[in-house]
């Protein structure tokens, strides 16, 4: 894969991306997009790590790219199972019997949270677990954007790396999906600016001087 080639997909596919997260205020389906584009960001890292030599760039990037999927595993795991302990442990046979009991019960304390309190306590750990594998992906992500700032000499990655690890940080508010979302156009910028490293020119021996 040539150097361009890689600069293409890489700006293509973070482009994807940011439209892509759009796709969670509209069309489930715009949300796509940040799949395709997350692969051809990889591609992209894939060749570049190996024009420049330098295999972080390409292995951070996927150990953090795994992180994130198996973060997104582990909350759903999470969250289904307290719905099925849920079901199980409370006796109840839909979701539409277990609200009517709330309301009746929203006066009594103990009887509210032994309805309420499980379900709770599994969605805040299933947001916990997804959250710790977000900074951990973020982490990756920095390492990787911060290698390949170096070897292309384009600091806007080192400055994206560092805005999506304080955004992810951030995540358990708004700001923090802003920036992340920022950092992926700081990406695309980057991957378009890439310059290719101009070749040297070999260098004319001098003839010797006369002799005198």
């Amino acid at each position: 894969m040539t150097l361009e080639s890689s600069k293409t997909l890489g700006g293509v596919g973070a482009i994807l991306v940011v439209i892509g997260s759009l796709g969670f205020f509209g069309s489930n389906y715009v949300g796509l997009l940040s799949l395709i584009g997350v692969i051809l960001v990889s591609i992209a890292l894939k060749g570049l790590s190996d024009h420049y030599n330098e295999g972080g760039i390409f292995n951070n990037a996927l150990y953090g790219f795994i992180a994130a999927i198996i973060g997104g595993v582990f909350f759903v795991a999470v969250l289904v199972m307290t719905v099925l302990t849920a079901i199980s442990t409370l006796g109840i046979s839909d979701w539409t019997e277990w609200a009517m009991q709330v309301q009746q019960n929203i006066t009594d304390w103990n009887a509210f949270w032994a309805l309420v309190g499980p379900i709770v306590i599994g969605i805040l750990v299933a947001f916990i677990v997804l959250f710790v594998f977000f900074i951990i992906t973020a982490i990756f992500l920095r390492k990787s954007l911060s290698t390949l700032s170096m070897k292309s000499g384009e600091k806007i990655f080192g400055t994206a790396g560092l805005l999506w690890l304080i955004g992810a940080i951030l995540t358990i508010i708004v700001i923090g999906f802003i920036l992340i979302w920022i950092a992926w156009i700081l990406i695309a910028v980057g991957f378009f600016s890439i310059k290719a490293t101009a070749a040297q020119q070999p260098v004319t021996p001098q003839p010797p001087p006369p002799p005198p």
